[in-house]
């Protein structure tokens, strides 16, 4: 356990002193901060719709999801791989799992660092409106969101494990992400065992149509649990291979 502590911290280090990082930060906080503004000003201007904190947060999925987390996560392995410095790590006391667990709780602790800065729109919304938000879907939809946040570090985590090319590990991590993104359209539209099992397997299926109605289901918490388990053992068994090369 120390040693996925130790690798842990010394990833979330390293996230802040790439200046990657802090143009996400930026831009995403940027841009949530204007959405928030204009949704918050149309919504006292015209009357027509209470603004509530839900769409902020669903405004944040969209830049985690094709900027930050497979940027950001491109270089957690493969660039060790570039650098020969994976060598080095692998011939430490440390098993391969360790060595992905460390570098995806890093990543997580990251992202999960600059989410917690967005919940400055729930608090402003709370004290604007009366009386106040109801801080029970705030709190589902934060809690889906961090699921979908681990799951996604962790499929960024493991696609790096194969590339020795961070650009290479960037682009197929966002198309992981996107594959799983859309994956559940066609149950929508068609019928039949297979497509319902390729809607099972959406990402945005388990989050929407309950973490941001204020709904915590069982199965969509093991559905994000089992998928984040799957990702890191896939990547320590990349890792694994590596080894005895």
């Amino acid at each position: 356990m120390s040693n996925i502590w130790t690798i842990a911290r010394r990833e979330y280090k390293l996230f802040f002193f790439s200046p990657i990082a802090y143009v996400f930060l930026f831009v995403t906080l940027l841009l949530l901060g204007l959405f928030f503004y204009l949704d918050l000003f149309f919504a006292v201007t015209t009357q027509q719709f209470v603004p509530g904190a839900q769409r902020t947060i669903q405004l944040y999925i969209f830049p985690m999801l094709f900027l930050g987390i497979p940027v950001l996560t491109m270089r957690t392995i493969a660039d060790e791989n570039r650098s020969g410095t994976l060598e080095l790590l692998l011939t430490a006391p440390i098993h391969d799992w360790e060595l992905v667990i460390g570098k995806w709780l890093g990543s997580l602790l990251f992202f999960l660092t600059s989410t917690l800065v967005t919940l400055v729109y729930p608090l402003i919304l709370n004290f604007q409106l009366d009386p106040g938000i109801d801080w029970g879907v705030v709190i589902s939809a934060y809690t889906g969101l961090i699921l979908l946040i681990s799951t996604m570090c962790a499929v960024g985590v493991s696609v790096s494990s194969f590339f020795s090319n961070p650009v290479a590990a960037m682009f197929a991590s966002l198309g992981m992400m996107i594959i799983f993104w859309i994956i559940g359209s066609p149950a929508q539209v068609t019928g039949g065992t297979f497509t319902q099992v390729l809607g099972y397997l959406g990402f945005p299926d388990h989050f929407y149509d309950s973490f941001m109605r204020g709904i915590i289901r069982a199965q969509d918490v093991i559905f994000y649990v089992s998928m984040t388990i799957f990702a890191l053992a896939l990547g320590s068994t990349s890792v694994e291979t590596r080894r005895w090369r």
